[in-house]
């Protein structure tokens, strides 16, 4: 028998009508899908975490750090709301809906409507200038939209990412300044013992849900789209790595502080080497985690993505700085630069934000 709560119920009166919505929309024609699907990427985790990357070892540290906590720990919460809604994806729901892109896990919030509302929202309000602001925030009205019409989220599911997304833009511009000179001030037991608490909780608040509210769970028998194979277990696993990675990055961004910090200046050809090393190391250890947990499912598969993107954090936020620092491809503040300006590229993550309008 299927489990279904009062949630479904009620999420139930809200999809019909926007699967017809929906299903309009598409009807203005294929052709969109083409450059909506292009448009859709600029939301993804495959673009926002190498441009993130991207920032912090070739840019501005301080502010590529800020960035990828914020996107993180907004990946946290987008993944955790999955775990507990478990919200249908239109082209699950409803077989009249065309699945123009697809996912795995969940759908309600939107994980894109999240996460570019955190990552360009955060760029546009940064830059200081309303012009770039203004075209953060059409990007992000494109992305929402693409989501809609590729069949992948509902209307309630973008409002939903939108508004987790913008309580989180609003905190990190808001708090950050407080929360990073408090962050430093912690000793070594606090902040380790914090760090584990924000990504550790959340996942076992997670499979402790999946396991004793929802075990039962199965597929409703009124979604009748193509749903995929076991998108709880999924759903919890996507949890797992994004968690792994926020622990994982909150370390290796104390520990680097705590080593002096380290310095983006430096010519092209060694911030493009920075960032090509780097993110070979990344790829390496994607293609490793690929072959060893290939054949895993459930709590197992979690438990070994949350590892895993922990270690690929720690390497991009601590290892591979420190290896820029000893092969002379970047250096320590102040030295063989010049002392760094206050918010420059070569500060520590408290010491300004303000990003560079010439980098």
């Amino acid at each position: 028998m299927n489990a279904r709560t009062a949630g479904h119920l009620a999420m139930d009166v809200l999809w019909e009508p926007e699967s017809t919505a929906i299903g309009w929309l598409q009807g203005l024609g294929d052709w969109l899908a083409y450059p909506l699907v292009a448009v859709t990427q600029l939301g993804s985790q495959f673009v926002l975490i190498p441009l993130t990357a991207l920032v912090f070892w070739c840019v501005n540290p301080g502010f590529g750090a800020r960035l990828f906590v914020a996107l993180a720990a907004s990946g946290v919460l987008n993944y955790l709301g999955k775990a507990v809604f478990y919200g249908a994806r239109p082209y699950w729901y409803s077989a009249h809906v065309t699945a123009y892109a697809s996912g795995s896990s969940f759908g309600i919030p939107s994980g894109h409507a999240q996460a570019s509302t955190v990552f360009w929202g955060y760029l546009g309000f940064r830059s200081g200038r309303r012009t770039r602001l203004w075209a953060a925030l059409a990007l992000i009205a494109a992305i929402c939209v693409s989501r809609i019409y590729l069949g992948v989220h509902f209307f309630s599911d973008v409002l939903a990412g939108l508004l987790v997304g913008g309580a989180v833009l609003w905190a990190a511009l808001r708090w950050e300044d407080r929360l990073v000179a408090w962050w430093l001030g912690l000793d070594t037991v606090r902040w380790v013992g914090c760090a584990l608490a924000v990504s550790v909780v959340p996942c076992l608040a997670a499979a402790l849900w999946q396991t004793l509210a929802m075990g039962d769970w199965s597929v409703p028998a009124d979604w009748i789209g193509s749903t995929p194979t076991d998108p709880a277990g999924h759903t919890l696993a996507s949890l797992f790595t994004v968690a792994g990675g926020l622990l994982g990055a909150l370390v290796g961004f104390t520990l680097l502080a705590r080593r002096g910090w380290y310095s983006a200046e430096g010519s092209l050809s060694a911030r493009a080497a920075r960032f090509v090393l780097g993110l070979s190391g990344i790829v390496v250890v994607q293609v490793v985690v690929h072959l060893l947990a290939g054949g895993l499912t459930g709590l197992a598969e979690a438990v070994v993505m949350f590892a895993a993107y922990a270690g690929i954090a720690l390497w991009a936020a601590f290892g591979a700085p420190e290896m820029f620092i000893r092969s002379g491809l970047a250096h320590r503040p102040g030295e063989g630069g010049g002392a760094p300006r206050a918010g420059g590229p070569g500060g520590p993550p408290g010491d300004g934000h303000a990003c560079d309008d010439g980098k």
